[in-house]
């Protein structure tokens, strides 16, 4: 008679420390515990299904109770060892919490407790499911959990830990198990594979993995049907077939085509994959998993071949350089929102539809940081950015991509008094009145090289408050936006590792500006170009009074608050209190001052005369 078939999740199952995958914390604290001799009465496992949590009881339980124990290094064959593998042993006992739950047999453990061991060194009780246990069977078990005798231990195990009471759970000792990754997984079933002279593609494991949630259980017992269903060769196209799963390669085109900005190849997927019965639900779950592969690897890529297979990083290592960090989250926030929408809706194909469309729109949008970087570079001198190609500008033969001359203008103005007598005419603006200082601020058609403060030598190190007046004179260069939030701050600290500044904190908004991602590292680069690797870090302490601006920036600010000034900075419009002359003066000198005329060729902006 020959002998029954034993599944892959029992035969492969875990029998010493060395084979528990993707749990290292676990195993190494419990290691560390019995070669220290500081064994726990009482044990807590809380993981998801399949992640090893009775697999661990159960090799704790041998460690405890094998030969020359408790070790760590066992052997896995000894006949005590091989009793508690297959639940033989009088010492280890077993207990299913779901069909054990009530008073009558929590009594009965503690009746049992006081007897010793028959074999090995501890008694111990393990019982699963702990948490189906009743507040009443909880409330019994209090007294002996505190307190059991020398040679009893408990090891419990659940799902739902927050369903136990939470004076159970302080009298134990609490390990959670995580879900074990994908590449571990994908690794582990081609290990069985081999081992078992099955063909079986790396594409194919790593959508088992995927599809088993990180439950090797769950797994192996996928990989035992699917062996059932196509014999010794395994592809991904068995994977999908057999379990409704999307495709690596479907996936990965999704995320592509929104990325891409391609709506129409987008939809076409999900018409596509809603005709072939697919579940879109689970390929919206796909899609924000996808999204997070690809934030992983731009946020820590040597870090991302810890999680992320070999296949998944090759996909996602191109679309990584096509989108902005900021953009990605803005997608897996607006993905997931949609995600609890659709769970009840009647129609889910209409939600995804209207979810791609809308996170193509979220990628066309210009965010707030790229109008201040603009602003920036119009005010630094810095030459204009290229215009998005995805804005569509209407065709107009007239149009040429130069700025209206003053001539032109006045054309315009004198053609529209024709039309409205009553709009009173404006005058030529002369070439000449272009007022002298404007030419300090004149940009020129190269961009000028903005200059990096020079290195300081060792020896004449600047104190912290030259320091930082510093680089508040380089910010108002780079990022003349940001030298006023800027000089809102004093010096506070310097260790050699971090520059400190204080800021009162009313001054909340100026200190969000100076750490944001298009400041810190320019302050950053600054600091370290006097002062060696710096870290700049800003807090807010009460008792900080706002210093006086400097000189640039005092100038810059008297400049705007007295447009009678002999050298402003910034025209402004007169008052429709002063005089003809003096209004037609100033719109002059708007029309001819340089940064204007850059801003409006950045904006795409025309003067309005409301």
């Amino acid at each position: 008679m020959s002998t029954s078939y034993q599944v892959f999740a029992r035969k492969y199952r875990p029998l010493s420390f060395k084979d528990i995958l993707g749990q290292d914390h676990v195993v190494q604290t419990l290691a560390n515990a019995i070669e220290q001799n500081r064994l726990a009465h009482a044990y807590l496992f809380v993981g998801p299904r399949g992640t090893g949590k009775t697999s661990t009881a159960r090799i704790l339980a041998k460690a405890l109770n094998c030969e020359g124990g408790p070790k760590v290094d066992f052997d896995p064959n000894e006949t005590i060892c091989t009793e508690i593998a297959e639940g033989r042993c009088l010492d280890v006992l077993e207990i299913d919490g779901a069909s054990n739950n009530g008073v009558e047999q929590v009594r009965e453990l503690r009746d049992n407790v006081k007897f010793a061991p028959t074999s090995g060194r501890y008694k111990i009780y393990y019982i699963d499911e702990v948490h189906m246990l009743s507040n009443a069977a909880f409330n019994a078990l209090l007294k002996t959990l505190e307190e059991p005798p020398d040679h009893v231990k408990f090891i419990f195990a659940t799902t739902e830990a927050t369903k136990i009471l939470p004076t159970i759970i302080s009298r134990c000792q609490r390990f959670d198990l995580r879900r074990i990754p994908t590449k571990i997984i994908s690794e582990q079933l081609s290990k069985i594979a081999n081992e078992e002279g099955i063909n079986l593609n790396p594409v194919a494991a790593t959508a088992i993995a995927k599809g088993a949630d990180g439950g090797m259980r769950d797994a192996q017992s996928m990989l035992d049907q699917l062996v059932a269903f196509c014999g010794d060769s395994i592809e991904e196209s068995d994977v999908l077939e057999v379990f409704g799963f999307t495709g690596i390669e479907t996936i990965t085109g999704l995320g592509s085509s929104i990325i891409n900005k391609d709506t129409a190849n987008a939809l076409s997927t999900v018409y596509e994959q809603s005709e072939a019965g697919k579940e879109l639900s689970q390929l919206l779950s796909d899609l924000i998993s996808h999204f997070r592969s690809v934030l992983v690897f731009q946020v820590d890529p040597s870090g991302a071949s810890k999680e992320l297979t070999n296949e998944i990083i090759s996909r996602v290592e191109s679309q990584s350089q096509n989108i902005q960090t900021g953009k990605l989250l803005e997608l897996i926030d607006h993905f997931a929102t949609v995600e609890g929408r659709m769970k009840w809706s009647p129609n889910k194909r209409l939600h995804l539809e209207v979810a791609v469309i809308k996170a193509v729109q979220i990628l066309e949008q210009t965010s707030i940081d790229d109008v201040i970087d603009a602003i920036d570079g119009v005010l630094s001198g810095a030459p204009l950015p290229k215009k998005s190609s995805s804005i569509k500008k209407p065709q107009s033969p007239d149009l040429t991509p130069e700025l209206a001359t003053p001539e032109k203008v006045t054309a315009k103005v004198e053609h529209s008094q024709e039309s409205s007598p009553e709009q009173p005419v404006r005058e030529e603006p002369e070439r000449n009145s272009i007022p002298e200082n404007i030419e300090e601020t004149k940009i020129s058609p190269e961009p000028e090289k903005i200059q990096e403060p020079e290195e300081t030598p060792t020896d004449s190190t600047p104190s912290g408050e030259d320091t930082w007046s510093a680089v508040i004179e380089h910010i108002s260069k780079v990022k003349p936006l940001a030298a006023d939030s800027a000089a809102r701050g004093i010096f506070y600290q310097d260790d050699g590792k971090q520059f400190i500044v204080a800021m009162s904190p009313d001054e909340s908004i100026a200190e969000g500006m100076i750490t944001s991602e298009r400041i810190k590292p320019v302050i950053e680069k600054c600091l370290t170009s006097m002062l060696g690797v710096r870290k700049f870090k800003v807090i807010l302490k009460e008792g900080i009074s706002v210093p006086e601006p400097p000189p640039h920036i005092a100038e810059f600010e008297e400049a705007v608050e007295d447009p009678t000034a002999e050298n402003k900075a910034i025209p402004e419009v007169a008052k429709k209190s002063e005089k003809k002359e003096k209004e037609k003066e100033s719109i002059n000198d708007i029309y001819n001052d340089p940064l204007i005329k850059e801003a409006l060729e950045v904006f795409e902006a025309v003067i309005r005369e409301d």
